[in-house]
């Protein structure tokens, strides 16, 4: 009989993306939703992708409700937790992000020990990683997020508080644990609603940026991060580690003239503005606020582990290209 695997978040863009890797693997998938009416227009979506995609078991489950955990992961093998808390735009009190990300982790988790999962997939963040005492650099497994830094942004704290919360979990048993950790994720969008991971490529599709911020990124195909979660599953060697989940560092400014170039009929700017207009900017406009203290700096991720265990990711130029043509496809996004 063929394992099932839990997904939480299932309407998301990484999850969507994370049952369709599962079910091309042969898996059943058991997704959860805050809201089951969601569940068939999930599954139409999917269902375009893979026809097994009819076969999904949609659940019910809120990361503040532990009894709604402990039903959601019976009968389950694994578990992929990528549900979270993503704001586009950051929330005045930060506790609206941090509570239920900590919370929904610690529930899923106790539910999983006490089902006797054997092994949970935690999405993590590049964000749990990069905000410390280093500018710039290669960082590693190794690197966490300073969370005594008071300029930190309500995601960034949120992502790292939940994932220290699921190591500490796991140190008094069960169930396994391996984190994957993506940097800023592109590639198709299943639907219209697409959530924040794409939101880059809107915005200079759109114009949005007369002027781009002198900012970078550890970029990655999120075809590829649902893959590096299923190979986290099955490899008895990725337990215990923190998997950086990213295939190259591009300025905004590179992603600009990438999308330039395939697409020509879109007026996209790739001028970029002084770092000093981009601190003032950030007095005022909260999107630009979370990213001003990384405007210049180059922070890099080694992915040797992610390798070590089969990950073969793509170049980024395809999930730009990717990215860019389904939001084209869904209308999202028009020319002109």
């Amino acid at each position: 009989m063929n394992k099932t695997v839990l997904v939480t978040g299932a309407s998301g863009f990484i999850a969507g993306h994370c049952i369709l890797d599962l079910l091309n693997a042969g898996y059943n998938v058991r997704g959860t939703v805050r809201d089951l009416s969601r569940a068939p227009a999930i599954r139409e979506t999917l269902a375009r992708h893979n026809a097994r995609a009819a076969d999904i078991e949609f659940v019910t489950a809120d990361l503040m409700d532990a009894d709604s955990w402990r039903e959601a992961v019976t009968g389950c093998d694994g578990v992929y937790h990528v549900a979270s808390p993503v704001p586009v735009i950051q929330p005045k009190n930060p506790d609206e992000v941090i509570v239920p990300a900590r919370e929904g982790t610690l529930n899923l988790l106790g539910a999983a020990r006490e089902a006797g999962i054997q092994r949970v997939v935690l999405t993590s963040s590049t964000a749990s990683v990069f905000s410390n005492s280093r500018e710039s650099g290669v960082f590693t497994g190794s690197d966490w997020t300073d969370l005594t830094k008071k300029d930190l942004s309500p995601y960034i704290r949120s992502k790292t508080v939940a994932e220290r919360a699921a190591w500490d979990f796991v140190e008094g048993g069960g169930p396994e644990l391996a984190v994957v950790n993506p940097g800023l994720v592109m590639g198709p969008a299943l639907e219209s609603d697409y959530g924040s991971s794409l939101e880059v490529l809107v915005k200079l599709l759109r114009g949005d940026f007369p002027f781009l911020p002198r900012l970078g990124f550890e970029c990655v195909d999120v075809r590829d991060v649902a893959s590096l979660h299923r190979l986290a599953l099955e490899t008895p060697e990725a337990v215990g580690q923190r998997f950086l989940c990213a295939n190259g560092f591009w300025w905004l400014k590179d992603i600009a003239q990438a999308l330039k170039a395939d697409f020509p009929a879109f007026r996209i700017s790739s001028r970029e503005m002084p770092d000093f207009l981009v601190r003032v900017a950030s007095l005022f406009i909260k999107e630009i606020e979370q990213f001003a203290d990384d405007v210049g700096r180059v922070k890099k991720v080694d992915n040797a582990p992610a390798r070590s265990i089969g990950w073969q990711p793509r170049d980024i130029e395809v999930a730009i290209r990717d990215g860019a043509q389904s939001l084209i496809d869904l209308g999202i996004v028009k020319a002109g």
